[in-house]
């Protein structure tokens, strides 16, 4: 199993610390650096910035919004990255949110599964330099009756094929991802119920492709904050905001995705009080009403051997790429969080 870190999005305070830590990263063997993007920064400039100044470690989008880009500028936007940064470059994609793409991209939310089979198709085609034309639903190119004609990408990326990932949650977007995809970002990812929540769906879509799970990148996100086993409670505390933010206020009550997930694991009750009290705009309240263990299977707390024993469990689980989002009010917190989860996957006898 493999070590990614995964630097949030630009503008989220921690700016200033994030090219040192991906240096970091990079020193350590940390596989991949992703960043992240919703309606403030974007995730290109901030790894093409990260890919000049780091040496070997692949730099991931996590996500490009679907709704933010045509899929010929993705796919530009995706070869010139691997270019630049010497065939480092993982693609990830998202359909994002209804908040989010009907209200700052202006697209419409409908038929996000078709959209992304679409989107990807185009992509796909564009990356490996076929003259572009496509017939769908959503895209049609060139656009008929109009001076438009095939063209064909005049960038040549590093390598023939561009790993692509693809954020899932929903079970019907688990298995279209495995059918799809070359890997898929996870988020909220509890061991104990990785395999009725995600697994099962993923590997379903790689049978129906007629492929097995042999290659293809299970790659979770994990909060890591390193510390004494008797101060989990308190360690977990820290993710208390983040955890309410998602599973209460990131999207509408109809259609938050992740409190879906966690009702998917057995939290059926808290995750409705959870978000009653974030959208009546008591976030304190949320992030109290939130019951620990939630927080503790959905991160990594304590000390470097319990890490390391929750790390065993994600590899037998079927995860092969752990991307670490290392917690710490200082640089020095955070670059030790790093160290840590080295140290931790090589106690596991993972490294």
């Amino acid at each position: 199993m493999r070590l990614g870190i995964n630097l949030g999005y630009w503008g989220a305070g921690m700016d200033s610390d994030n090219l040192a830590v991906a240096q970091e990263a990079d020193r350590l063997g940390y596989s991949v650096c992703w960043a992240a993007e919703a309606y403030g920064s974007d995730a290109a400039t901030v790894l093409s910035w990260v890919a000049a100044q780091t040496e070997r470690i692949d730099v991931g989008s996590a996500i490009f919004q679907i709704p933010a880009r045509t899929p010929a500028m993705t796919a530009m936007t995706a070869a010139t990255l691997d270019s630049l940064s010497g065939g480092r470059f993982r693609l990830g994609l998202g359909v994002s949110g209804p908040q989010v793409s009907e209200g700052w991209y202006g697209v419409k939310f409908d038929k996000p599964l078709a959209r992304t089979r679409e989107y990807v198709e185009i992509v796909r085609k564009a990356m490996a330099r076929e003259r572009l034309s496509y017939e769908g639903a959503h895209w049609t190119l060139p656009l008929p009756g109009g001076p438009g004609k095939p063209l064909k990408l005049t960038v040549h990326p590093q390598r023939e094929h561009i790993p692509l990932y693809i954020a899932a949650i929903g079970p019907k977007n688990l298995t279209q991802t495995g059918e799809i995809a070359d890997g898929a970002l996870l988020i909220f990812p509890s061991v104990e119920h990785l395999e009725e929540t995600a697994l099962s769906h993923l590997r379903a879509g790689r049978e129906k492709a007629g492929r097995t799970m042999d290659g293809f990148d299970v790659c979770p996100t994990l909060p890591l904050a390193v510390g004494a086993d008797k101060d989990v409670s308190a360690l977990a505390d820290m993710f208390r905001p983040y955890t309410a933010l998602y599973v209460g206020g990131m999207g509408s009550p109809k259609q938050n995705f992740y409190n879906q997930l966690a009702q998917r694991m057995g939290y059926e009750k808290e995750a409705a009080e959870i978000q009653e009290k974030y959208l009546a705009g008591d976030k304190d309240g949320a992030a109290a009403s939130i019951p620990e263990r939630l927080i503790d299977q959905t991160t990594l707390l304590g000390s470097v051997e319990r890490i390391a024993e929750r790390m065993q469990g994600y590899a037998a689980a079927g995860v092969t790429t752990l991307t670490l989002a290392p917690a710490g009010f200082t640089l020095e917190d955070r670059l030790a969080s790093l160290r840590a989860g080295t140290e931790a996957l090589e106690r596991a006898g993972l490294a």
